[in-house]
């Protein structure tokens, strides 16, 4: 299954994809830094450099990722038992990317209804693109 994040709705996101791969499906998440999260800017950014530094020291972590594919990546993670066997080896069938990439120009992209952005009554709300470069990333 290859899910388009462009305007969806990271946490919702995170949980169909996960949800589908504990089910044995192979899950590509394009379009990585198009993904949303939905919330007030100043808090959403507080809220993860707070993230950040709580982790303590950079050479001993826990490390927090930067890279918009890594950061969607992270947050499927958190919906998986990912410190189990079951949950290492689901984990291994997910694969974020940033953009389209060649191999999948030409395939079709699946978006999740539920997860789109018009379905919040707010409308505050910050890309992952825009966050990670906020952290420092790309």
């Amino acid at each position: 299954m290859i899910i388009d994040a462009k305007n969806l709705i990271l946490g919702r996101l995170a949980t169909v994809a996960a949800k589908k791969a504990l089910l044995g499906e192979k899950i590509d998440v394009v379009n990585c830094e198009k993904a949303v999260v939905s919330g007030k800017s100043k808090q959403i950014l507080q809220h993860y450099k707070w993230k950040i530094s709580i982790g303590g020291t950079a050479q001993k972590g826990p490390y927090f990722p930067k890279k918009s594919e890594k950061f969607v990546k992270r947050t499927i993670r958190g919906m998986l038992p990912h410190k189990k066997y079951k949950g290492r080896e689901v984990l291994k069938n997910i694969k974020c990317y940033y953009g389209i990439p060649k191999d999948f120009e030409n395939k079709k992209l699946e978006t999740i209804k539920e997860a789109h952005v018009g379905k919040i009554k707010n409308t505050k709300y910050l890309s992952v693109g825009h966050i990670c470069n906020q952290l420092g990333g790309e």
